[in-house]
């Protein structure tokens, strides 16, 4: 069996020895140094003045949602778009937030939305107030040209980047386009922490109040010149006040650090990771999506660098889909393609009622489509056993 990951780590012998000796060395497991000190190389590495460290990616997105909030740069009631093909916690906090969700289609042949697609639903929808983008599978489309009608439109642009650490599109890293940028660190995806996540910005008005949301809406994780302006600003007596002080709205979203030894550990890995995975795709997509028309073709030529997370198979018919179904079992672990069309999913149902079934390209997705794991660790054995399960017939 193929599984999607074979192990928790990248080079996980040697990274669960050294985890043994962090721990049984470290004077404090909560947050505190590793978690400030991959703050600072994920930062450095993804290209961003902010990273915020979290702990999951899908707190990355709630986080985002409650800082944009809490800031006024969106308000309740706000109609939020977002990507139609993408996963369940990057749609939950538009809802739970009281904001009204809009889905956007995505392109068959990239399987992420692009500016035509983002036009047409800004012809019928107005007054957008922010678009959260999802960059799927390590693929995007015409990011550059959607990053710039956001900003004429005065839409905010925040992507979702969890699987796309380390892809590259006209010389920028996704991630890098919008006013934020969330990322997961869950076993299985590019990077692993076990659990864990980030946001990343440029914007440090934005990064305090990240900060706050991640520990209570409190200052603790705060520089100490943040902490005198808000505690001057609010009258917050320092010496007896100021520990239990709670500023904005906020969780207990904070990593371990557990997670942020492993992230520093790990992060010496990423540059070999990504090209073992890109490596793998185009050994991959050189034959399968060439030696048979069963599939919708998928472009990945327009990017400067594709980081895939996971190999995606769109089938031209349900039936060729569910015959690929049986041919993986017991053979290849498979998935759907992330959460599918989430306006299908039985909370987005729930919520938005009277919603009628649109035939569109993240339906047909849902209803067609399945990937199996790219990970660092295929063999050229497994590899081209994967090219003849999905070549042959």
């Amino acid at each position: 069996m193929i599984k999607l990951i074979k192990s928790t780590f990248y080079n996980e012998s040697v990274t669960k020895k050294e985890l043994v000796e962090f721990i049984e060395k470290a004077d404090i497991l909560s947050f505190a140094k590793e978690c400030s000190k991959f703050e600072k190389n994920f930062s450095k590495y993804q290209g961003r003045k902010e990273c915020i460290m979290v702990n999951s990616g899908s707190s990355a997105n709630l986080a985002i949602m409650q800082a944009l909030l809490n800031l006024g740069y969106i308000k309740k009631n706000d109609k939020i778009a977002f990507s139609s093909l993408t996963w369940s916690t990057n749609t939950m906090p538009i809802i739970q937030l009281g904001l009204k969700a809009v889905p956007v289609d995505v392109e068959l042949n990239t399987l992420n939305v692009s500016s035509k697609k983002l036009l047409k639903t800004l012809d019928k929808e107005k007054n957008i107030k922010m678009f959260f983008l999802t960059n799927l599978l390590g693929f995007s489309d015409d990011i550059d040209k959607i990053s710039k009608i956001c900003k004429q439109k005065k839409i905010i642009l925040v992507e979702d980047n969890c699987e796309s650490l380390g892809s590259v599109y006209k010389k920028k890293k996704l991630g890098n386009f919008g006013i934020a940028s969330t990322f997961s660190f869950y076993v299985g995806h590019h990077m692993s922490t076990i659990e864990g996540g980030a946001i990343c910005t440029d914007n440090k008005k934005l990064a305090e109040m990240l900060r706050l949301v991640r520990a209570h809406g409190w200052d603790r994780n705060l520089t100490n010149n943040q902490q005198k302006n808000i505690r001057k600003s609010f009258k917050i007596n320092s010496s007896f006040y100021s520990r239990y002080t709670f500023y904005d709205l906020g969780y207990n979203l904070r990593p371990t650090e557990i997670n942020g030894f492993l992230g520093n550990n790990q992060l010496k890995y990423i540059e070999e990771i990504i090209k073992k995975r890109n490596k793998n795709f185009t050994i991959l997509a050189s034959e399968i999506y060439k030696k048979t028309d069963k599939y919708y073709p998928i472009k990945w030529n327009h990017m400067d660098f594709l980081s895939n997370f996971a190999f995606p198979v769109i089938c031209k018919t349900q039936e060729i889909r569910d015959e690929l179904v049986k041919k993986c079992k017991g053979k290849v672990e498979i998935r759907p393609v992330v959460g599918g069309d989430i306006t299908q999913q039985p909370f987005y149902k729930k919520y938005y009622s009277k919603l009628e079934t649109k035939k569109n390209n993240a339906f047909l997705v849902h209803k067609q489509g399945l990937y199996f794991g790219n990970n660092p660790e295929l063999t050229d054995k497994e590899l081209r056993l994967l090219i003849d399960i999905f070549t042959t017939n």
